[in-house]
């Protein structure tokens, strides 16, 4: 798929994931910690998408790598990014994190964050996970 109908895709989540966070109730004026997955089972790759990452002024997290459900291992990391939950800066980010991607030739799996409740406080418990997730809301 094109760059285009990617970020297009993207973008479109991107409005229902903050409609969906914002209409359970989480703090709309809160600086949210947004996580933007990669992953490839190419570690060189990963670790050049992780540099340029960095550069484009993201906090990376070390990569881990992780055994699929047929046995083949990937490996993955985080950038990490604190702002606003606002359509735009999230338009933005993914924009130039799917041209990185692409760049890299890994992959870009979306981002999520944490539910903020009306104190400011991001919600990690039970309360707010799906059975198959784990803390992140995507």
């Amino acid at each position: 798929m094109s760059i285009e109908r990617l970020l297009k895709a993207q973008q479109q989540e991107n409005q229902e994931i903050v409609d969906a966070i914002l209409g359970d109730g989480s703090h709309p004026d809160a600086d949210y910690t947004i996580e933007h997955h990669f992953s490839s089972t190419n570690f060189e790759r990963l670790e050049k998408a992780a540099v340029d990452a960095f550069k484009s002024g993201f906090e990376v997290n070390d990569a881990e790598e992780m055994e699929l459900d047929d046995g083949s291992v990937i490996y993955c990391f985080d950038a990490v990014a604190s702002h606003k939950l606002e359509v735009e800066l999230l338009d933005q980010a993914c924009e130039a994190l799917l041209t990185l991607a692409a760049k890299q030739k890994v992959d870009y799996d979306g981002w999520g964050t944490y539910f903020i409740d009306e104190n400011g406080d991001e919600v990690r418990d039970e309360e707010f996970e799906d059975e198959d997730e784990e803390d992140i809301i995507h």
